[in-house]
Order: C-alpha cells, then structure tokens, then sequence
C-alpha cells in the first residue's frame, strides 16, 4: 500500500522555484526568467492602453505601437506633418505632448488641471533672454520655445485636452517613475527641470531643489489615482519604474548613491501601492534591466542607456504577463485609430528617445 505523501513541514517546503534564488534566478540566467509578472486584471481583449512618464515610459509607447495594439494617441501631430518634424516637437511620444513626467508631484499638477483643480495658465511660463517663451512643465517641448505668452499657454491647454482624451479613454494608465529629486518654487509648483538648465533663469530665493519622500510620494500617487477615477471610474493604473540612473544629482550625495536612493524609494513606494489597491499593479521593468543576473550588459557602454536587447527583454515579460481576457469592448473605435496611427508604427524602429533629463549632462565641468 502507497505510503500517504507527507505534510509540508514549513511554508517553504511547497514553494515554487520561483521563490528561490538558485532555481529561481542563479540557474535560470537572464533569459530564462520566468513568472515575473502576471497583470492582476483581466483586461479587454483590445485594451487601450496611454502612456506617461520618464524616458524609459518611451520604449512601452514604442512596443504597444510596433505590435498594433492600443495604444492612445490623445494629441496626434496635425495631419499631414512628416513623421520626422512630429517627432521633432515632441507628437507621438506620449499619448499626450506631456513630454517627461519625472516625478508623480508633476503628475499630480497634470491632472489637477485636467479636472480643473488648478488653472491652465497657473504654473509658471518662463520668458528666455531672447524673448522666446518656454513651459515649465515641459521647457524642451517646442525646440525654440513659443513666440509668445499666449500661444505658450495655448500649446499647454491643448495638452491638457489631450491628457484627458488618454484618460477617458484608457484601460490602463502606465506611468513610469523616474525621479525623486526636483525643483519647485515658492507656492510648491513642481518644475520639469530646473530653472536655468533648460529655460527660465534661476533664481535661488524663488526656486528650492527638493528630493522627496516616500511619503510625499505615496500621497502624490494616492490623489493622482482619485483624480485619474474622476476622469475614468474604470481605470486602471500601472506603475513602472524607470532603471535609467540619474544623469546628475544636486542631492550632494555621489551620483551613484543618490541614483539607488531615488530608485529604492520609487520601487518601495509603488510596491506598497500595488499591495494596498486593486486598481494598481506594479511591473518590473526595473529588476528586469538592473537585477544581478544581466551584470550590467543591458546598458550601454556610459551604464545609464539601456540596449534594444534590454528593452526587448522587458517588453517580452510585460506582453508575456498580459491578460487580455475580457471581452473587447473597443470595437470600430480602436480600429480607426490603428489605421490613422499606422504610417507613424511603420517607422518606429528609427525613433531615439525624447530625454530633457540627459542635458543636464552639458553642465558636468570635468
């Protein structure tokens, strides 16, 4: 007679490999990786999907575009525009010309005035000596800055009805976290970069450089979360973190030092977040590219750009872990968009990514 398997003897006795180092990561290597990450949702078979965040939030707008999936264009270049001008201002890289939303304080802002909280032409426009005006929510959007006060107000406003048409209209809201560090003024606006670097003039009794808190953090994602539902009661949110290092660091920390303090903090705060709410979850783009198993070979030879074979990498476990179970719900609608979206997808392989954080690099002395 068959002996009666035994009772685990502790919790960790029917663990999967998964669950250990060994099995789990030191023989599998970086491409045998498995069971990552699976979505908590069940999403629409033709989920729509809008995008945001810091540079590497680029290369998911890229991968939803090159599979012809639905990825939301709220702000698309005026038609007829060359792939290659568009691009030069800045359509196509976010599903709203947000350019790079480091920080969710800046999310924050973005939404509040999305919903109306606070005024369109609130945040600060800078004036440039030579007379150009530049958005400092944005100061590298328009290459050569606006012509005029106005029109840089106007160019805000119709972001803004962008960002609500990626809203409304999204499944799934994918915001990747870049920074802890930046700068704001004296009411507490945040800046996209620091007055100085990229337009506007610094002026230290105006400006403070702030590298905020998990809590701070936590708070700005929690109130972005209730607004995003304001907008979109069906949303959900996806939060990633970026693995690009800093470029700089005004911390007074070594960059190295002040790079694992941002990025430690940015994944402890959206874990936390995707643990305590069921419309959030968390991917792991940032282990994936920085774990121990890839021993730095999915960065580029100065260690911050991240190769096509990393990227890759990453986009196999994000669609991998994809449940597009649910019935579409989309139908007509994400069709026209495909279509319209198609000349801009077949051209996708030569984009470069869009990153205002990188200039700070023109001010290293050495």
């Amino acid at each position: 007679m068959k002996k009666p398997a035994a009772a685990p003897t502790n919790p960790y006795a029917s663990l999967p490999p998964k669950a250990f180092w060994r099995t789990g990561v030191a023989e599998a290597g970086i491409f045998g990786l498995t069971d990552l990450w699976t979505s908590k949702w069940d999403l629409p078979s033709d989920a729509r999907f809008a995008t945001f965040g810091s540079c590497f939030a680029q290369h998911i707008s890229r991968a939803l575009k090159e599979r012809r999936m639905g990825w939301i264009d709220g702000e698309p270049a005026p038609g007829g525009t060359p792939l290659d001008l568009a691009r030069e201002y800045n359509y196509g890289v976010f599903s709203a010309r947000t350019a790079n939303v480091y920080t969710a304080a800046q999310l924050r802002l973005l939404l509040s005035m999305v919903v109306g909280d606070t005024p369109v032409d609130g945040p600060e426009i800078w004036e440039d000596a030579d007379g150009r005006f530049r958005d400092s929510l944005r100061p590298a959007i328009e290459p050569n800055g606006f012509s005029s006060l106005n029109e840089a107000v106007l160019s805000r406003l119709a972001m803004i009805r962008g960002l609500k048409r990626a809203v409304i209209g999204a499944d799934v809201f994918v915001f990747t976290l870049g920074l802890t560090e930046g700068w704001e003024n004296t009411k507490a606006q945040p800046f996209a970069a620091c007055p100085g670097t990229m337009g506007g003039r610094f002026d230290p009794d105006q400006h403070h450089f702030v590298n905020y808190r998990s809590a701070a953090i936590r708070t700005a994602l929690d109130e972005s979360l209730a607004l995003l539902t304001r907008l979109n009661p069906e949303i959900h949110l996806l939060l990633t973190v970026s693995p690009v290092p800093l470029t700089a660091t005004a911390s007074g920390q070594h960059v190295l030092v002040a790079t694992t303090r941002s990025k430690s903090v940015l994944r402890a705060v959206a874990g936390e977040m995707a643990e305590d709410e069921a419309r959030v979850d968390y991917f792991p783009s940032y282990e994936i590219i920085t774990g121990a198993p890839t021993r730095s070979a999915f960065f580029e030879p100065n260690l911050r750009s991240v190769v096509r074979q990393g990227v890759d990498t990453v986009m196999g476990h994000f669609f991998g872990g994809l449940r597009l179970t649910a019935p579409a719900r989309h139908g007509a609608e994400a069709e026209a968009e495909a279509a319209r979206d198609r000349a801009i997808t077949e051209a996708i392989e030569a984009e470069a990514l869009v990153c205002e954080e990188a200039a700070l690099e023109a001010y290293n002395a050495s």
